[in-house]
């Protein structure tokens, strides 16, 4: 290997992040037309920085790579299959953000239980002076959770809720060793609570989960808040649900054609919208850029990572 292998970097990077980089590696951005670039180029790669996934056509361009270092702890734009079967290493960076990621979630079913922004408005337009009290709100204490995917953040928002009162449901592709209900029906747990935490993994395999019949089962009360990937939630379902009052209320961190946002869910009362902040923080975007960087130089020093993508784990074992 040469002393500073070539490394390949989609999105921008922070300065401090950009710093590590170099130390280790020689630094290339990936062009915007990057077509005839990789054709010519392509093969001197053996790393990715990536914070935006990595394109199948540019991962298909890469004979060399051997290591694919991710900005999030979700992976779904990258084929990880794919990059596995050709024995490239690809890391991500869980962990870090859990309590971040939690935070956001508790604060926009706080925002949509107690109608904090239809609240505010009314306080700051004057309505309270003119029109009286604002209409009662509905507490969060002692509710029914529901949480699509009790991984890492999902165990973390589970614990919060809890100090609420809150009796824990969940919804995963196996019982784990928790002392929460556990569902193997996501509609049937739908209809047992009063909120719908999700927090699953994106990807083919939970596109629309949460789909018509779902958000039916949740009902006329039931709240819906997504901090996972938009892709999970059948956007038009949503929409065609808050419309006729089928599901109550909803907090959305992300949605299915981001940056983009349906007109009807920014004209919706009993809808909080956040632009995918989940963990937009000073502090933890620095340790995620960190744990990009510790994932790269691990595999400089003994060709392994710190945390590899569950596809990837027997390669980081060899």
């Amino acid at each position: 290997m040469p002393e500073r292998p070539a490394l390949l970097q989609l999105g921008k990077v922070s300065e401090r992040m950009a710093e590590r980089l170099v130390a280790g590696f020689e630094v290339v951005q990936l062009p915007p037309d990057h077509e005839a670039f990789l054709a010519e180029r392509g093969s001197e790669f053996a790393a990715i920085a990536t914070m935006r996934g990595v394109p199948d056509d540019v991962l298909a361009e890469l004979p060399n790579l051997k290591v694919i270092s991710s900005f999030g702890v979700g992976y779904d734009n990258i084929d990880a299959v794919v990059a596995a079967s050709r024995g490239i290493l690809v890391a991500h960076t869980p962990d870090v953000l859990n309590d971040e990621v939690s935070d956001t979630a508790i604060m926009l079913w706080l925002a949509v239980s107690k109608e904090l922004l239809p609240a505010e408005r009314w306080a700051r337009s004057g309505a309270w002076e003119t029109k009286g009290a604002y209409p009662l709100a509905r507490t969060v204490r002692g509710r029914n959770v529901g949480i699509l995917g009790l991984g890492r953040i999902g165990q973390a928002i589970a614990k919060m809720t809890e100090m609420f009162g809150a009796k824990v449901h969940y919804h995963g592709r196996a019982r784990k060793n928790v002392p929460y209900l556990y569902f193997d029906d996501l509609a049937d747990m739908a209809s047992e609570v009063d909120v719908l935490f999700v927090i699953t993994p994106g990807g083919k395999g939970t596109r629309h989960l949460v789909n018509a019949e779902v958000l039916g089962a949740l009902g006329p009360k039931g709240i819906l808040i997504n901090v996972s990937r938009g892709s999970v939630v059948d956007e038009v379902a949503l929409v065609a649900a808050l419309r006729e009052g089928r599901l109550g209320a909803a907090g959305l961190d992300v949605f299915e054609d981001e940056p983009r946002i349906p007109d009807a869910l920014k004209d919706m009362e009993n809808v909080v919208l956040l632009p995918h902040i989940g963990s937009a923080t000073v502090e933890t975007r620095r340790a995620m850029g960190d744990l990009v960087c510790d994932n790269l130089d691990a595999w400089l020093a003994d060709g392994k990572v710190v945390t590899p993508v569950p596809e990837c784990l027997h390669l980081n074992r060899q």
